[in-house]
């Protein structure tokens, strides 16, 4: 009778460091939708907030108040996996990118849901990405991908039509994201990224 007890609390105690650990991993995404509750084609759904998967370049768009122009796009394939980096002209010179990719869960029961990102450069003063932890700024960034992704280049971007692009991402305790590229042979770049919900993409204009 004590085994069977010990046994039992010993696989309470795993279900409950389970429990903890994926409670742990949903609270640390960055805001995202689920692709279902997105229209297909861009327009209204619920508090009329466009579908970032329908922006195009030439398109003008407006993020937290804040309108840019859409002048590139970069179209990246990696181990199965698309996605589309947008190079935006928002008037500060400084390169602004956003990324739009539809993400399958963490785990197997989650459905895919669609993560929007905000990236604005930042010096690197000559760091190259570590494949272990790597302090920018006093803050503390852990590796969570790294590889080389094929690439399609439409409009100005300022990279070559097709190419390859090392990249490098990292994650800060605190869900900070911070990600390093370079097209092979040149010199690493770094960004922020600014997780943005659904809703706060408004396409301004389209393309003529």
């Amino acid at each position: 009778m004590t085994s069977m007890v010990v046994i039992g609390l010993s696989i309470a105690t795993v279900v409950l460091l389970l429990g903890g650990i994926y409670a742990t991993m949903r609270k640390s995404r960055p805001p995202t939708a689920s692709v279902s509750t997105l229209p297909s084609h861009g327009g209204a759904i619920g508090s009329d907030y466009d579908d970032p998967r329908t922006i195009q370049v030439g398109d003008n768009i407006e993020t937290h108040g804040r309108r840019a122009g859409v002048t590139g796009a970069l179209h990246m394939s990696w181990q199965g996996r698309q996605w589309i980096e947008y190079m935006l002209d928002d008037g500060s010179r400084r390169p602004v990118w956003l990324s739009v990719e539809v993400r399958q869960g963490l785990v197997s029961t989650d459905p895919p849901h669609l993560e929007v990102l905000l990236w604005t450069i930042v010096p690197t003063q000559g760091m190259i990405p570590a494949k272990s932890m790597l302090i920018m700024e006093g803050v503390e960034f852990f590796p969570i991908e790294r590889g080389t992704a094929a690439f399609k280049s439409e409009g100005e971007t300022g990279r070559p039509e097709r190419g390859l692009l090392d990249f490098a991402d990292y994650r800060a305790a605190d869900g900070r994201l911070l990600s390093f590229e370079r097209v092979q042979g040149e010199r690493w770049t770094a960004s922020y990224a600014q997780p943005l919900p659904p809703g706060s993409i408004t396409i301004v204009s389209r393309a003529a």
